[in-house]
């Protein structure tokens, strides 16, 4: 493959005829490349989908090649937005045959880090009740679907698929979850990240900070 300078690339993929086509075979391996070395050793990544996932890739790197600053070499900005597609890909792909009726109603009860503590075990105890007396109670059935997905790790973008809405409309309906949320589990003495850190929960984008109004 010819190496080329970070111009040359924008000129010819954004130019007709043989010498794009040249150039996106070219992209197309380097894409490759960068999604073997990055999903080496990850379960159920094969060869054909590798394919797919630089296919899905490529075309992402060719629609934003108007957001290239040149801050970087043009490969290294290819590969790290082709990296980003593919990790949503797989995401997707783990998630497209969950429904959130599966998840709410596998919901359970998170269990508590195991901890000598008596004490400790006594407040998770405690904390667990007041979270799902807020769950049960306090939020509407969509409001509680939504935020138990997210909770369990759904990717956003599924979640609102399923409950027919977009992100802008998910975001307004899991931020009035959250302060919901937040006040039940503040009438108990506890806050969300308590809540998080006893049963570690991973952190959601968008999530309000501690004492966020």
């Amino acid at each position: 493959m010819n190496e080329r300078e970070n111009e040359e690339w924008l000129r010819l993929l954004r130019e007709p005829g043989a010498q794009a086509s040249a150039a996106i075979a070219d992209l197309r391996h380097v894409v490759r490349g960068g999604l073997q070395r990055a999903l080496a050793g990850r379960a159920g990544v094969g060869d054909a989908q590798i394919d797919d996932l630089t296919q899905d890739a490529t075309l992402k790197v060719l629609a934003t090649l108007d957001s290239f600053r040149g801050a970087s070499r043009f490969t290294t900005w290819a590969i790290t937005i082709s990296i980003r597609v593919a990790l949503t890909d797989l995401r997707r792909a783990r998630w497209k045959d969950v429904s959130l009726d599966q998840l709410t109603e596998s919901a359970g009860e998170p269990s508590a880090a195991a901890t000598p503590d008596a004490n400790a075990h006594v407040a998770r105890e405690r904390m667990i009740a007041a979270l799902y007396q807020v769950l049960d109670t306090e939020l509407t059935e969509r409001q509680r679907r939504a935020l138990i997905a997210e909770l369990k790790g759904m990717p956003q973008t599924e979640v609102a698929a399923q409950l027919g809405m977009n992100r802008n409309a998910l975001y307004k309906l899991t931020h009035d979850a959250r302060r919901k949320l937040r006040q039940g589990l503040a009438a108990g003495g506890f806050s969300e990240d308590d809540v998080r850190e006893a049963f570690e929960l991973p952190s959601q984008e968008g999530m309000p900070p501690r004492g966020a109004p």
